[in-house]
């Protein structure tokens, strides 16, 4: 400032020649200069006194040294036009004006709002209160009508009701960047990103908005979550939403005191079904469940496929543990209705575990898995059953559990022994045989019984690996006796269901053969009377590569099954073990069955062994009815290998 007066930075004749619209201003809005181009632009004749207040609203344009803005014209037509503001000195400023057209507008926002998207794929609109002021002709595209249809057009036929109310929310904040759903001209509706741009509209709500589809991305999204929270097969929800409802539940359940029941289901026989039909039949066979376990669904239940052919249930607000046994009974009556599949009619059954809150767990980990132990329990002793969980059932597990771990450890650090039974010939009253048993020497707990680990082996896979070791070590101590000198015997090796239906076995016995170097007759294999008669065509081909290879093959624990004199007679069976159940002498009957046993294992050319003999009197009986061979307590219990020399011949 000059004398009382402000000297403009550009001179009169640059400023007149300039193709902009350009004036200069005040810090109170007085104008001070401006070229023709800006006259026409704000539609005046002289600058003289002329404030810029009275065209736009200038405050919001002093807020920085630089400020790029959207105005509206305080004219009749409401003119949008760009104005970039600049602080030139401390008291003046220098205002670039730039009107638009829609294009313009359209182009700017897009700039603006740095969306760097494919071109052509967002719309922009002009709109007041409740109709559209303008809009470009891909914005009138993206709706179904032309840019000369929809101008004018109240914009609540363009918007779902619901996001209408949220639209007019919104604009009430400072919330530029929502998503609303669209309503098309043929009434299918379509999801939309809305961005506003931001302009000072002068106190009358007019917005210029740019508009993006993002149908596609939401379905992705909503598809994604699908995928997180359900399960495809069955259309209920999945483990992870049920964690999460169960959460919430126990969170409401500790302000309010209400019991909660978790229900674990499992389908009996699914994987016998599985195996037989196919996993297709079986993933038909889950969805038929699912839908019938929909019919439960109410408003204080939950209902979720866990995994395979196990179901979660969560039943709110139930009164007593009376209530959440009604519920089990009432889903074990309906799955012991078949269900109709194809030509099929499928008998199922459910065995279920009930968890209850508080009681039994405080969490939804806790429930989930305590519901899980008791359909376990309920599972392994009758099935199409239920069973209310209780901390015995817990105690039990972590008992298992540990079992479990040391029983991995007892195979790596050589804690398994095998113990010899011998066996005699009734006849000439040699030792023609041993049979193998399974010892544990827990190093701190002693000897374990193999009825507490056998099992366990056999439900965790271990058996498999355990089994190897026994038949590998039971063939190599058969053969380091031959080469000391004595007799030769056979071992005879238990083999559990899982090892007999591998389809490697045969090679697996020929190969230990050639490793230990013992002649295949010296060794025998026991099989159970139930894995015998099950699946015949594979039991068959396997016994009859067993006998080609040399190996003898005797049915275990004979008498206590279900087989066929019809399929004993196929099989190439050479010996049957009476189970020691037949020799009690408290029941007549029993020695007539021993009797019939005998007399038809010779008419088959097979030999009959009786285990479990203890006394004098069944040994007597047995050599009456000319029983082959013998074991027992009464000959010896079992014994580690370097006790047995006794026995042996040299």
């Amino acid at each position: 400032m000059t004398n009382g007066k402000t000297v403009l930075p550009m001179h009169n004749r640059i400023l007149s020649s300039l193709r902009e619209a350009v004036l200069f201003v005040r810090d109170d809005g007085i104008i001070m200069k401006g070229n023709d181009v800006a006259a026409n632009v704000l539609s005046i004749e002289s600058f003289d006194k002329q404030s810029i207040y009275d065209y736009f609203n200038f405050d919001l344009l002093k807020k920085s040294r630089e400020v790029h803005q959207l105005m509206e014209l305080r004219n009749q037509d409401r003119e949008l036009i760009e104005v970039n503001s600049i602080q030139v000195s401390e008291n003046s400023y220098c205002l670039l004006l730039h009107t638009l057209s829609f294009q313009d507008k359209a182009e700017e926002i897009k700039q603006y709002i740095n969306e760097n998207t494919a071109v052509g794929s967002e719309g922009i609109v002009m709109y007041g209160d409740h109709t559209i002021v303008d809009c470009d002709t891909v914005f009138s595209n993206m709706f179904g009508y032309a840019p000369e249809e929809i101008k004018g057009m109240e914009i609540r036929h363009l918007i779902d009701q619901k996001s209408l109310h949220k639209m007019e929310r919104l604009c009430l904040t400072s919330e530029n960047t929502y998503e609303l759903i669209g309503v098309h001209r043929n009434g299918s509706k379509f999801h939309v990103e809305v961005i506003d741009y931001p302009y000072n509209n002068q106190g009358t709500i007019v917005r210029v908005a740019s508009v993006k589809d993002i149908t596609e991305r939401i379905e992705n999204e909503n598809r994604i979550e699908y995928m997180a929270y359900y399960d495809e097969l069955t259309d209920l929800p999945n483990r992870n939403f049920f964690h999460k409802v169960l959460q919430e539940a126990v969170s409401e359940a500790k302000e309010s005191g209400e019991i909660l029941s978790v229900f674990f289901i499992d389908l009996d026989y699914f994987k016998e079904i599985n195996d037989t039909l196919g996993y297709t039949f079986g993933d038909q066979l889950l969805k038929a469940c699912g839908d019938r376990l929909k019919a439960f669904l109410h408003m204080d239940t939950f209902i979720a496929r866990m995994s395979g052919d196990e179901f979660l249930i969560l039943q709110r607000n139930t009164p007593t543990k009376e209530a959440a046994v009604d519920l089990a009974e009432r889903l074990i009556a309906e799955f012991e209705r078949p269900i109709k599949m194809g030509e099929y009619e499928i008998y199922t059954s459910v065995s279920i575990g009930i968890s209850i809150y508080p009681e039994n767990g405080t969490n939804a980990n806790d429930l989930i898995k305590h519901a899980d132990s008791a359909m376990y329990v309920i599972k392994e002793k009758h099935r199409n059953n239920y069973n209310l969980f209780d901390s015995s059932i817990s105690e039990n597990f972590k008992m298992r559990l540990t079992m479990e771990t040391e029983l991995r450890k007892a195979l790596k650090q050589g804690q398994f022994e095998l113990h010899y039974q011998p066996q005699k010939n009734l006849n000439t009253g040699k030792i023609v045989g041993l049979e193998a048993l399974l010892r544990w020497n827990h190093p701190e707990k002693g000897y374990i019984s193999p009825g507490e680990f056998i099992p366990l082996a056999e439900k965790t896979g271990l058996i498999m690996e355990i089994g190897d070791w026994v038949l590998y070590e039971s063939c190599k101590q058969n053969k380091r006796w031959q080469d000391q000198g004595y007799e030769p015997v056979i071992v005879s090796v238990n083999l559990s269901a899982k090892q007999f239906h591998q389809r490697s076995l045969v090679q697996k016995v020929k190969d230990i053969l050639a490793d230990t170097g013992l002649d295949p007759q010296y060794l025998e294999l026991e099989i159970t009377e139930s894995m015998a008669m099950a699946h015949e065509d594979f039991i068959l081909n396997t016994l009859h590569e067993l006998r080609k290879l040399g190996v003898l093959v005797s049915i275990d624990d004979f008498g206590t099954g279900y087989s066929s004199f019809k399929y004993l007679s196929l099989f190439p069976i050479t010996k049957l073990k009476i189970d020691k159940m037949f020799l009690n002498d408290e029941q007549r009957e029993n020695k007539a069955i021993v009797k019939s046993i005998i007399h038809m294992s010779h008419s088959l050319n097979m030999k009959v062994i009786a285990e479990g003999v203890e006394t004098l009197e069944q040994l007597t009986f047995l050599s009456k009815a000319r029983c082959d061979e013998m074991q027992g307590f009464y000959l010896s219990k079992p014994l580690p290998a370097p006790q047995l020399t006794k026995f042996f011949v040299e």
